[in-house]
């Protein structure tokens, strides 16, 4: 499938495997994508994130946003929300995790330990991205994966990503009237 990939696309799928290498992650995950996605400059997808006002301070809110997820075990806040509503409280839980086991206990982050030799697979939601890239790739250009590509594809998989991006006023709706017509786009 990388064969289709541009060199921007390529840069991303790389660049999130070091933000997940860097971390201590276990595999690479959509929000790593994310991250990649971040700190590309003079990319179709970077151009569509500065159209869309995610610039600057913008852009470290989308980062702190991710590093808060990842600290919830990866939960979005819709789910937080929605077991709070069974009267379940995330913060509590963990509050009383990182008591026991520290900062950061819950993200499936290993930084200290060197039991990684090897690449890091894709998980579920990094791969779901990719497939999804690809078919949005093909019904828009019908050849080459390219990083906006990506970027679409993580505004149409549910899940932290998606959540994040849209709280900062990034949706599939904004990004395809920037990147395919339909005039300049509104972050909001």
């Amino acid at each position: 499938m990388f064969e289709r990939f541009t060199k921007d696309a390529r840069a991303v799928v790389q660049s999130a495997v070091g933000h997940a290498e860097r971390s201590g992650a276990q595999s690479v995950e959509a929000e790593h994508l994310l991250l990649a996605l971040l700190d590309r400059e003079g990319s179709r997808g970077s151009f569509a994130l500065a159209s869309l006002g995610l610039v600057g301070e913008r852009k470290e809110s989308v980062r702190g946003a991710v590093a808060e997820a990842r600290r919830r075990a990866g939960l979005s806040q819709a789910e937080a929300d929605a077991l709070a509503g069974l009267g379940i409280d995330v913060s509590e839980i963990i509050a009383r995790v990182e008591e026991v086991h520290g900062v950061g206990a819950m993200s499936g982050d290993h930084k200290e330990k060197g039991w990684w030799s090897g690449r890091r697979p894709f998980g579920r939601g990094a791969k779901d991205v990719l497939v999804t890239a690809l078919r949005t790739a093909i019904a828009h250009s019908g050849r080459h994966v390219g990083d906006e590509h990506l970027l679409l594809a993580l505004t149409l998989r549910p899940g932290v990503p998606a959540e994040i991006l849209t709280d900062h006023g990034v949706t599939h709706e904004s990004l395809t009237r920037v990147l395919y017509g339909g005039g300049e786009a509104k972050a909001g």
